[in-house]
């Protein structure tokens, strides 16, 4: 087993029951409204690597549910090295809309000491193979694994885009209770990230995400009781509002590469025009964006002007 892996703690489940699956699908499409579109994902661990006959049914029930047209397609999340010609030719039987691979790291000196129990070159290969059976794929990666550094990390996003990822996850490593990992932290062979270091690394990774116009679908694991639980949670970035402080982080170097070159402009006040939705977002928590832009560029006033046009990452700045 991995060195972080506690899927229990991730994922607040502790068993699987099949002859739930129907009823919990139901009660959850019964909040849905019709009109929107959704699709049943199977997480929470390697769905390709559980026993064959017990993922074929789950498939089957899945799949119904997309012939009655209640959801649109299925997703599911698993290991790179739990993807092979076997299982390509069972997904393309069924409205499979993405595989998502627990790619975590590229470098095989990472994979090594987190016990992954592959190297990059299988995960290529599952991407590879994803790619040739035309089923979309998202890319799954870690921020501060045992003996990643930066670069190893802005490696992984490279890559994932390179493999033809259509989205990736970016997940800051937390150390769970009851793995290998806090053993490690306690030993002082592991120092987790801090909350700043974590931001910032996935900053930089978001960004070459962002370049190169991959979805980044979540940054931090889901909300749950266990991620504040003192039974499961023992160190790292653990933060509820994670992917907001990343986002944020990565307006805030936008804003600043721009200003960085405008250096000869008044700076008395600036109005930012930014994205629709977006505003709490670049001022940042506490006004921290707000507060280093005054300090850093002395502007007086900041201005927003929200777009109703969806520019994603487009901020316009203007001086008056």
């Amino acid at each position: 087993m991995c060195v972080f892996c506690n899927q229990r703690a991730i994922s607040g489940v502790s068993h699987f029951y099949q002859e739930t699956a129907k009823e919990q699908i139901e009660t959850v499409l019964s909040t849905i409204a019709d009109n929107v579109e959704c699709e049943i994902a199977f997480f929470g661990g390697s769905f390709t690597g559980i026993d064959r006959n017990l993922m074929i049914d789950l498939l089957d029930l899945a799949q119904s549910y997309v012939d009655l047209g209640k959801v649109s397609g299925i997703r599911m999340s698993t290991r790179p090295d739990y993807i092979n010609s076997e299982i390509i030719d069972i997904l393309k039987k069924y409205t499979v809309s993405a595989v998502e691979l627990g790619v975590q790291s590229f470098s095989d000196s990472v994979l090594t000491k987190c016990k992954r129990g592959h190297c990059a070159h299988i995960t290529r290969e599952a991407f590879s193979l994803l790619n040739e059976a035309g089923i979309d794929s998202v890319g799954q990666m870690m921020i501060g694994l045992p003996g990643a550094t930066l670069e190893d990390e802005i490696s992984c996003a490279t890559e994932i885009c390179s493999c033809g990822a259509k989205g990736a996850r970016i997940y800051p490593t937390i150390v769970f209770k009851e793995t290998e990992l806090c053993e490690m932290t306690q030993r002082g062979e592991y120092v987790p990230l801090t909350l700043d270091e974590a931001v910032n690394r996935s900053a930089t990774v978001l960004e070459v995400f962002i370049k190169n116009d991959v979805d980044c679908l979540r940054i931090g694991l889901c909300e749950s009781d266990n991620l504040h639980s003192d039974k499961s949670y023992f160190a790292g970035p653990n933060h509820p509002s994670l992917g907001e402080l990343v986002y944020s982080e990565v307006f805030y170097r936008i804003i600043s590469r721009e200003l960085d070159e405008r250096l000869e402009e008044n700076r008395g006040n600036l109005t930012l025009h930014v994205p629709k939705g977006r505003i709490s977002t670049v001022v940042g928590q506490n006004r921290r964006n707000i507060i280093r832009l005054k300090d850093k560029y002395q502007i007086n006033n900041v201005k927003f002007i929200e777009n109703p046009t969806d520019m994603r990452y487009n901020i316009m700045l203007e001086f008056n």
